[in-house]
Parts: structure tokens; C-alpha cells; sequence
């Protein structure tokens, strides 16, 4: 067998040193960079392309070296000074190790002298990558037991991340984000010398210290925000994972940028979408080895939205901002071709693709907490709320902030009814409070992929809320059905709901709609505000979720930690197994009221 590496590179000089069933060509034929895939790495090779009969061949050079190539037993020549041009692209790149930045940057070069041809794995998109793991994965220290997509999710980053130092991790809300990353994190814990940043929105900071604690106990973390955060770069390698806000970020971007970073994980990433944003410049001047945005949605208003996070996950991987923007224009055509650069680094699920693996219902708690001045509205409202009614006190005081809770512009009149609450403006107090935030927050990735939601609330004005504080939403049908609509007129808005051709938000007072009506159309549910009664919740999320549902049934329920909001949430024990014991009583006890008042929340 010919070891063809050992003959000589030059062609002139191979003629001689042939063996004697091999032919030579003088036709030059087109010089390639040829890339795969090996493992976890991606390498370029030299190599030529023939064309016969409409089909393209592509053939290796025995080494990045040699100028000519073998096909069969015809031994055909490359440019003489082919393997110089080789080495002056790849430049300093390693071609036995090539960073996928590199390989992408080949890839799109226009006025290169070689052919590019990437072979199928090289840009294989992450959802057919991940479908062939084995959604199988022991991790040390998870306290989880991951459905299959999920394991199979964080095997692709796992192996992703390697080759590629970043990815987008953009499967659809409810497919649990936060879990996969924590379990990647696990994989290889950081230290606490080079901890792993995760920035996310103020209103999910309580989520992300839920889940962890909750997951990965094992895992050291700490809050970087408020009053009492560090001003030093030691304060902050004092456990493995740091969650702080974007406006933190950049308020203290001095210190975060004096150290290097394991992970830099960005939960909602569209908040870094716009490239010239302050938040965007903060975070791309964090040192990092790894890089992660997360978000439903990659691109909301133009393809620039992709080259920002993927930018920020790769550093380089698409040119610059100018070159991007002459390369892909806001056409179909340029998403096609832009797709098949980032879709590799790119793991986007939708529910409807991993049905098989979902229960039927998927409840998940989003534990917020309030700001300062709400804070500080609260403790107000409860300290006057007593004084005002000293006999009834604990109850009225109970009502009113659920009130505050729910809405701080909310207010009830002393024989008012407390669903039909008014709503009276403030100045003091902006209409986007970390509820309504994360509420629309739901809302924006579920019209984004064309959902329709349930939003239930005790308090009727929470629909006119959510629709002015999220103008800047996708175009969406809303509605409405509460105790004032007609009892005939019910069954015509939840068909209008239903046969809306598009995304569509459908309000409630699960007082009013918990039970008789049948709301299929709807995959997503949103408790806007915890009720005392669990069975009246049930029904109320019973209502998409129910025999005619075709698709996994995403339920959220927000609810303000350190507030009357928590005892409610314990209080209702909503549990999977609740629906097979006797139904709860629905009434207060002196110990819920009791409990509601002395549980109070603190300044961040």
C-alpha cells in the first residue's frame, strides 16, 4: 500500500517517485479547503475539487503540503503554490484544531482563492445534533432527573461548547433553560477563582437562587446587587457562580472586567440585542472562556438581534457589525443563508418537538421579588391598613396586599368590590412593576411563537395593565371574560380567542372562568395572582388543560417570595397529587392571616 504522505510535495518531482499503476494529469484542477469534523475538533485540510458529468469530487492532498491529490490511480496537481496560499489563509489557525470562528470565517470569505466545502457535521444545526445524543447523562450533584430532551440538551452544549467557546441556548419557555444550564454547569464545577457569571433581569434573580438551591445544593453562589454589594475583585471570587442584573453589570463593569470568568451566562438575552446598547458594550468587555445567552427568541425585530447574540457567544463568528450588515440584509433569502452559519451553535426546541418527552402539563413556579419602593409601599400599606381597621384589620390588610401585589395602582373603595378594584395612576410608582415585567416577558416569546395564552387574575384591571405596560408586544388578539361580562357572551370571545388566526391573550378571573369553559386553543397559562382556594386555581388552569388538548400544557404562576403572595402559595399546595385527595378548604384560618401579615419583604 502507497504511503503517499512520504512521497515528494512538489508535483514536478512526484513523477519519477510514482508507482507504476498510477497515471498523472496536467490538468490542474481547483484548489479547496476541505473541512470535518473529528471528535470535537474541526480541521482543514488542502485539497482539490474535480467536476465529471455534473458531479464535484472532492479529493486530499496527502498533507496540507503536498500540491496534488489522488484520485483512484490518477494522481492530478494543485496550483504549485497551493500549500503556500493554504498556510498564508489559515494564517496562525491551527488546521488540526481550527476554532469554529475560523472555520465559519472560510466559510463565508468571497474573495478567497479556494473553494470552501464544509463537510455535513461542520455545520450540522444543533437540534439534529442533540436528537442524536442518547438523552442519558449522569451528573454529580444534580438534584434532577432530566427528561430526555433535556439531557440530551445539555450533552450538545457540553460537547458545543468545547470547539466552539459559545453557544445560544433558545428552546422555546417552559422546556426548563435554567435546569439544563445549572446540570452544564455541574458537569465540571467552577472554581471559585474563575466563577461562572450568570446576568439576568432583576425579576429573575429569585428564580435563579430557587433553582439552584433547589438542583444543585452543592453549588456555591451569591448575589452581586443592592447597597451591599462588593466593590472588589475578590469579593466576587468568593463562590462559584455570581448572579447579578444587567444595570448592576454595568454600573460595576470596572470589576467585573478585572478577572476572568469560567461561564458568562445571559438569562433573556434580548436585553443585549441592540449591539450599541450600554448592557451589550458592558458584557463583550467581560473576560470569559465560555459564553451563553438564553433567550426564546433570537431574533424579535431584525436579523442584526442574531449577530449581536452571536457575537457575543463567539466573539468574531459573523465579522464585524458593518460587514454583517452589507452581507445580510433584512431579507428571507439572507435568514436562509445566515441560518446555516449560526444554526450549529444554536439549540432551538420548540414544545411540539419534544412532546413525547413532556407530561401533559407543565407547572412551574417563578418566585420575584419586589423593588425597593415597593418595599417600602408594603410595609406603608400594611402598618396603615392596621390602624385603619383594628377589629377587621388582619383580613382587610390581607386583601389590600394582595392588591399591592398584584398592581400598586390598584385600589379598592371601602364597600367596593375588591375584583373590580380601581385603577388610579402614580406617579411614584411606574405601571411595569417585576410582575408585570416577567408577565410580559411570557408574553412577548409565546406571541413571538405564535401561542395563545391564558393570563388569570383576581383583579379585573390587570388585563388593561399587561395590554398598555406591553404596547410594544407583537400584534396579538386580547380579551377578556371576567364577573361583568354576560354569561351569553362568553362562549363567543373564547371562540374569537380560539379562531384568531395568530398569537392571542385571553384575561381572566378564574372566579368568573374556572369552570364551564373549554379553552384548548391555549398552551400557555399565566397566574398573574396566587389564590387562597387551590381548587379554584385548578379549575381555572383546567381550562386549556383538558380532554380536546392536543399540545403539553405550560402552566406559570408568579408570586412575590417575603409577601402575603408565599403563604398563599404554600397555603394552596399546588401539587400534582392534590387533585386525587379530598378538596382543600377554601377559607382563611387566623394562622394563614396571621402568617400573611408577619412574613415581610427586605431591600435588595
Amino acid at each position: 500500500m502507497v504511503n503517499y504522505s512520504d512521497l515528494p510535495r512538489s508535483f514536478e518531482e512526484l513523477k519519477d517517485s510514482l508507482p507504476a499503476d498510477h497515471v498523472v494529469s496536467e490538468r490542474l484542477i481547483e484548489p479547496t479547503i476541505l473541512l470535518s469534523r473529528k471528535a470535537n475538533r474541526l480541521i482543514a485540510c488542502l485539497g482539490g475539487t474535480r467536476k465529471s458529468k455534473g458531479q464535484r469530487y472532492e479529493l486530499v492532498a496527502p498533507s496540507n503540503e503536498h500540491c496534488w491529490v489522488v484520485d483512484g490511480a490518477v494522481v492530478r496537481p494543485l496550483p504549485r503554490d497551493a500549500a503556500t496560499l493554504f498556510a498564508d489563509i489559515l494564517a496562525d489557525a491551527d488546521p488540526t484544531n481550527l476554532s469554529f470562528a475560523k472555520a465559519i470565517q472560510l466559510i463565508r470569505a468571497e474573495d478567497s482563492l479556494f473553494s470552501v466545502n464544509a463537510a455535513r457535521n461542520v455545520l450540522q444545526t444543533g437540534n439534529e445534533a442533540a436528537k442524536q445524543n442518547n438523552g442519558a447523562i449522569s451528573i454529580a450533584g444534580l438534584e434532577a432527573k432530566l427528561f430526555p430532551y433535556q439531557a440530551r440538551g445539555v450533552q450538545w452544549m457540553n460537547d458545543t461548547i468545547t470547539r466552539t467557546n459559545g453557544l445560544i441556548l433558545a428552546d422555546e419557555m417552559g422546556l426548563g433553560k435554567t435546569l439544563q444550564i445549572i446540570a452544564l454547569l455541574l458537569i465540571s464545577p467552577p472554581q471559585t477563582s474563575s466563577p461562572a457569571l450568570i446576568v439576568c433581569p432583576t425579576s429573575l434573580i429569585a428564580n435563579w437562587v430557587r433553582e439552584i438551591e433547589r438542583f444543585a445544593p452543592t453549588l456555591s453562589y451569591m448575589v452581586h446587587r443592592g447597597a451591599h454589594r462588593t466593590g472588589i475583585v475578590s469579593g466576587l471570587q468568593s463562590a462559584q457562580v455570581v448572579i447579578t442584573t444587567y444595570d448592576t453589570l454595568v454600573n460595576d463593569v470596572a470589576v467585573f472586567t478585572s478577572m476572568e470568568w469560567s461561564w458568562v451566562i445571559c438569562d433573556e438575552a434580548q436585553a443585549i440585542k441592540n449591539p450599541s446598547s450600554n448592557r451589550r458594550k458592558a458584557l463583550a468587555a467581560v473576560p470569559r472562556r465560555c459564553s451563553i445567552p438564553m433567550t426564546g427568541t433570537p431574533v424579535e425585530n431584525s436579523l442584526m438581534d442574531l449577530w449581536s447574540l452571536a457575537d457575543f457567544a463567539v466573539p468574531g463568528l459573523l465579522g464585524t457589525k458593518t460587514e454583517f450588515e452589507f452581507e445580510f440584509p433584512d431579507s428571507l433569502e439572507a435568514a436562509q443563508q445566515l441560518g446555516q452559519l449560526t444554526d450549529p451553535i444554536i439549540l432551538k426546541r420548540r414544545v411540539s418537538e419534544v412532546a413525547a418527552d413532556l407530561p401533559e402539563r407543565l407547572d412551574i413556579d417563578i418566585p420575584l421579588e419586589l423593588d425597593d419602593r415597593l418595599v417600602d409601599h408594603y410595609r406603608e400599606v400594611r402598618q396603615a391598613t392596621l390602624a385603619k381597621y383594628p377589629v377587621a384589620g388582619a383580613l382587610v390588610a390581607t386583601l389590600q396586599l394582595q392588591l399591592l401585589c398584584a398592581h400598586p395602582w390598584l385600589r379598592k373603595e371601602d364597600d367596593g368590590d375588591e375584583e373590580n378594584a380601581s385603577l388610579i395612576p402614580s406617579d411614584s410608582m411606574p405601571i411595569t412593576t417585576p410582575k408585570v415585567e416577567r408577565a410580559l416577558d411570557l408574553l412577548s416569546e409565546a406571541f413571538r411563537n405564535g401561542r395563545k395564552v391564558l393570563v388569570f387574575s383576581l383583579f379585573n384591571k390587570i388585563g388593561e395593565i399587561l395590554k398598555t405596560a406591553g404596547s410594544e408586544l407583537p400584534s396579538a388578539f386580547w380579551g377578556a371574560i371576567n364577573g361583568g361580562t354576560a354569561q351569553e357572551d362568553r362562549q363567543q370571545i373564547v371562540d374569537q380567542f380560539a379562531e384568531f388566526d395568530g398569537p392571542a391573550c385571553l384575561v381572566l378571573n378564574p372566579k368568573a372562568a374556572g369552570a364551564g369553559l373549554n379553552i384548548t386553543a391555549a398552551t400557555v397559562v399565566i397566574h398573574f395572582t396566587p389564590v387562597w382556594n387551590p381548587a379554584l386555581e385548578m379549575q381555572a388552569s383546567a381550562r386549556a388543560h383538558r380532554r380536546g388538548q392536543t399540545e403539553p400544557v405550560s402552566i406559570y404562576r408568579l408570586f412575590y417570595k417575603e409577601t402575603v403572595e408565599e403563604v398563599m402559595i404554600e397555603r394552596s399546595a399546588w401539587k400534582q397529587d392534590l387533585a386525587n385527595e379530598t378538596v382543600p378548604v377554601s377559607t382563611r384560618d387566623a394562622g394563614d392571616l396571621n402568617k400573611a401579615l408577619e412574613i415581610m419583604p427586605r431591600k435588595q
